[in-house]
């Protein structure tokens, strides 16, 4: 079974080149990732309580200018346009890409991912300091370096044992765009980069949403086909997940009537529960049953926005508990369709200054890596037609 729920726009994606959609893929990321960092971990009650209404754009740290200390948030900064985790986790990635200029692997993530995370001092918006990536990753992230580092585990086992959250997924857009139009090649590659992060239903979505960034970069790519294509991929409890949500999501065409359906289509399959802070005692562990919450409901907003950037975004962030990632995917998602063009230009701007962030230079990285690895690709699947070919003798 497929998603077949015809769109409210019959407007096909322009014909875009490969770099405005990188660009926009990855700027629409942080920026989601930024204007959904202070509010994750609330409820859409919450929300509105604290801000008076729906978010409709950037906004300040929860506690105000008590964030150095007000727990549970204490000492990250998360508001004022400044970018989480997702982005600086995104980045690291390019990054690698940069310095391998191939596809990747778990041993990738060992050889490089790691020391990126270890040796390099960065400035990280959260913290206004320069420091090591490390000291502001989650738990969940920093196994990678236990495991991998100190551990010396096989990178390609050293999901296994983790919590079972976003993650992995919340950074893997640069694999849906190495493999711009090629969803099946991007879900391949980041379940193996992913290997080294994640496992169960965690380590498959971050295939799936690899997947649906290379899907929408497709040339006639609109929101259905997007999930389409992560339907045809999705195995067990993911696949599951996001046909609920996506049936639910294409009833609905604001994000303000759509975000308790959505929770509650999503809720079978989440294992955190109802209160984000106080997960169940199921919480994160690996099945073949359950889904990580984040990527169901992104590809849903996508689908009650019908694609538009600003919509999807917001929808998301209100959406509260993770948002910052769920915003951060959908954001990819819908800049890739779209480019930056519809990313309004304040929240951008505002973005990059707060963060002190070129957003798109990673963009330009990406892209100019994207063509290497194409080429590479056509040479080794020449040689490998040539090869086949004297085999057996095809013509």
């Amino acid at each position: 079974m497929t998603f077949t729920a015809p769109l409210r726009s019959e407007a096909r994606t322009t014909a875009l080149a490969l770099d405005e959609r990188i660009t926009g893929a990855l700027v629409g990321a942080a920026v989601g990732d930024a204007l959904g960092g202070p509010v994750e971990g609330r409820s859409p009650e919450q929300i509105t309580a604290r801000h008076g209404g729906r978010i409709s754009g950037i906004v300040g740290p929860w506690d105000g200018d008590d964030w150095r200390t007000a727990r549970p948030l204490a000492p990250y900064h998360k508001g004022d346009g400044h970018v989480t985790d997702d982005t600086l986790m995104t980045h690291a990635l390019v990054r690698v890409y940069g310095a391998v200029r191939d596809h990747l692997d778990a041993y990738a993530v060992a050889g490089h991912l790691v020391p990126e995370l270890i040796s390099t001092p960065r400035w990280i918006p959260e913290l206004e300091a320069d420091a090591l990536p490390l000291q502001r990753i989650f738990l969940a992230e920093k196994w990678i370096v236990a495991r991998l580092h100190y551990g010396h585990v096989d990178p390609r086992e050293a999901g296994s044992g983790n919590i079972v959250n976003c993650g992995a997924a919340m950074y893997m857009a640069p694999v849906g765009l190495v493999n711009a139009a090629h969803p099946h090649a991007a879900y391949a590659e980041a379940l193996d980069v992913a290997g080294a992060h994640q496992s169960s239903y965690g380590r498959e979505a971050a295939g799936v949403f690899a997947a649906a960034v290379a899907a929408a970069c497709a040339p006639d790519a609109t929101p259905a086909t997007v999930v389409d294509t992560c339907l045809s991929l999705a195995k067990d409890g993911t696949r599951s997940a996001i046909e609920a949500v996506c049936e639910v999501a294409a009833r609905y065409g604001d994000f303000e009537s759509a975000l308790t359906p959505l929770r509650t289509a999503v809720a079978p399959f989440d294992t955190v529960g109802p209160d984000y802070r106080s997960p169940s005692l199921g919480a994160r562990r690996p099945s073949r049953l359950h889904a990580i919450e984040e990527l169901p409901i992104a590809l849903g907003m996508l689908l009650v926005a019908d694609g538009d950037y600003r919509h999807t975004v917001l929808g998301s962030v209100n959406y509260g508990r993770d948002c910052d990632s769920i915003a951060t995917m959908s954001g990819a998602i819908a800049g890739a369709l779209h480019g930056e063009r519809p990313i309004p230009a304040t929240w951008v701007k505002t973005v990059g200054q707060a963060s002190r962030l070129d957003l798109r230079a990673p963009a330009r990285t990406l892209a100019d890596v994207a063509r290497e690895v194409f080429a590479r690709d056509t040479a080794r699947r020449r040689a490998h037609e040539s090869a086949f070919t004297a085999l057996a003798g095809t013509p």
